[in-house]
């Protein structure tokens, strides 16, 4: 008898088992678990911590980013009832993310946490609360914190990306002002077709920037540079912001000016913007004709409300500019000889590159590049061409060679059929200057080229490459040193990185 109930003890409990095992994975179980959990947290004393997205000056906390991303990779993320689900760069990437308000556990050597997505109400500012018994924190908080920077750097070095931050509108962001997409521009140094010598001569300066982290600081200047492109449309302008963004490896964030309130919310979107990042304004010149044509000085506020040319310059290098480093600044322009001097001068925007209409050496790349063409029979004519003056932007040409790829020779008689057709329509490349400068067209007379106020040996190089460079009528305006001749006691505060 003791044995046959011994056996049916044993037969019930191996069936209790099964059934504790299936009632595991319902809802019913869940819900008892997490009330059992309750029930015991309300005898431990838990301690809170808050990770907010950004700090009382608006700037971005990389804290919450890195905890984020340590978040994002837990299993527990995965396993929630509500999350996330975002594609990757690639087609079959697949990540979690939290969602709002959502909570998930982590242990770490045994002690168990809670991290929760909390959003702030009205300015909709989200935050990270850590959640710890108080005994554990004393025990294992900073190796934990210790923990998930490691985690975070590992996963960010695993699948870094340079990513697009777009700005939106204050009045309909809930507090986020920028939102961010994987930047896939394709475009590269090797890709843009650009005067070698131009392109030598970007590369070497952004790799000097690069290095200059303790040269800037010695002078007592912000570690930052800022670049203008300008040129008639179509000439490469923005592929060539896409294949600076891609030599650096920096994010780019687009600041889209229409979308700016006033000069505090431009303060705003620059303090939130996050080291290594070049930060691009477009069509600036459209931008200062359209708001500031009417406008007697560079301290006039705008009447009506959005960004005053006081507000820009104070964002191009003004206090507000102080408080990030490694940064480039790229602003761009179909041409500048209408531009206010206040907006040019050095410090503001310390390289021009002019991106010119297409002459004969820029078509013998584009051939090469479109048609894999060296030479051929029609190069004489399409030479004599654009010798009489006749021209056409780059992409009007790429576009040509595109929708005639499959027939080189058909792709350049469209190509010399546009360019009669531009006839006196289409000059050679236009010759524009800084306003004030009294600069002489010797800029304009190469596919590209740059013009750096600041940095001695970059100055002497350029001078060298492309043609002296006089400032005439600007002397009148404002003082420029001739940084050739300065004496020794001007040297080290007028040197800028090459």
């Amino acid at each position: 008898m003791g044995l046959a109930a011994l056996v049916i003890y044993l037969f019930v409990f191996i069936a209790l088992l099964l059934v504790l095992r299936f009632l595991s994975k319902t809802s019913l179980v869940l819900i008892l678990v997490r009330t059992w959990q309750s029930f015991m947290d309300r005898f431990h004393v838990y301690q809170l911590y808050k990770v907010p997205q950004y700090n009382d000056h608006f700037q971005e906390n990389q804290l919450y980013r890195q905890v984020s991303t340590y978040l994002n990779s837990l299993p527990s993320v995965e396993d929630s009832d509500s999350t996330n689900l975002f594609s990757g760069s690639k087609s079959n990437d697949i990540f979690f993310h939290l969602d709002a308000s959502q909570s998930v556990r982590d242990t770490f050597l045994s002690a168990r946490v809670r991290w929760t997505n909390q959003r702030s109400e009205p300015d909709g500012i989200r935050s990270l609360v850590l959640r710890i018994k108080r005994s554990d924190k004393k025990r294992v908080f900073r190796q934990y914190f210790q923990h998930i920077l490691s985690v975070s750097d590992e996963i960010e070095q695993r699948k870094k990306e340079i990513k697009l931050h777009l700005n939106l509108n204050r009045s309909t962001s809930g507090g986020e002002r920028w939102r961010s997409t994987p930047f896939n521009h394709p475009a590269s140094f090797e890709t843009v077709v650009v005067d070698a010598d131009l392109k030598t001569k970007i590369k070497s300066d952004l790799e000097l920037f690069l290095k200059s982290k303790q040269y800037y600081h010695r002078l007592g200047r912000v570690w930052k540079r800022s670049y203008l492109l300008y040129g008639p449309s179509g000439t490469g302008k923005t592929s060539f912001v896409a294949a600076m963004a891609r030599f650096l490896g920096y994010d780019v964030f687009d600041i889209d000016i229409t979308r700016v309130s006033d000069d505090s919310d431009l303060k705003t979107l620059l303090l939130q913007t996050t080291p290594k990042s070049m930060i691009v304004v477009e069509d600036l010149d459209r931008f200062l004709a359209g708001k500031f044509a009417a406008s007697a000085s560079p301290s006039s506020a705008s009447g009506g409300g959005g960004v005053s040319l006081s507000g820009l310059l104070n964002f191009m290098d003004g206090i507000i500019s102080c408080c990030g480093e490694e940064r480039v600044l790229v602003f761009t322009m179909n041409g500048k000889d209408q531009i206010d001097p206040t907006v040019m001068r050095p410090g503001r925007i310390d390289v021009h590159i002019h991106f010119p209409l297409c002459d004969f050496s820029a078509f013998k790349g584009l051939a090469s590049s479109y048609l894999g063409l060296k030479e051929h029979k029609l190069f004489p004519q399409v030479e004599e061409i654009f010798q009489t003056g006749a021209s056409l932007s780059p992409a009007e040409i790429g576009e040509l060679m595109i929708s005639n790829r499959t027939s080189p020779s058909r792709a350049l008689k469209s190509v010399i059929s546009a360019l009669q057709s531009s006839g006196s329509k289409t000059t050679a490349p236009q010759r524009l200057s800084s306003s004030g400068s009294g600069r002489s067209g010797d800029e304009s007379g190469e596919p590209g080229s740059v013009f750096c106020r600041e940095s001695i040996h970059t100055v002497r190089e350029f001078r060298k490459l492309y043609g002296l460079l006089r400032l005439g009528s600007r002397r009148k305006e404002e003082p420029i040193v001739d940084l050739g001749s300065a004496d020794n006691s001007n040297k080290e505060g007028s040197r800028h990185e090459g």
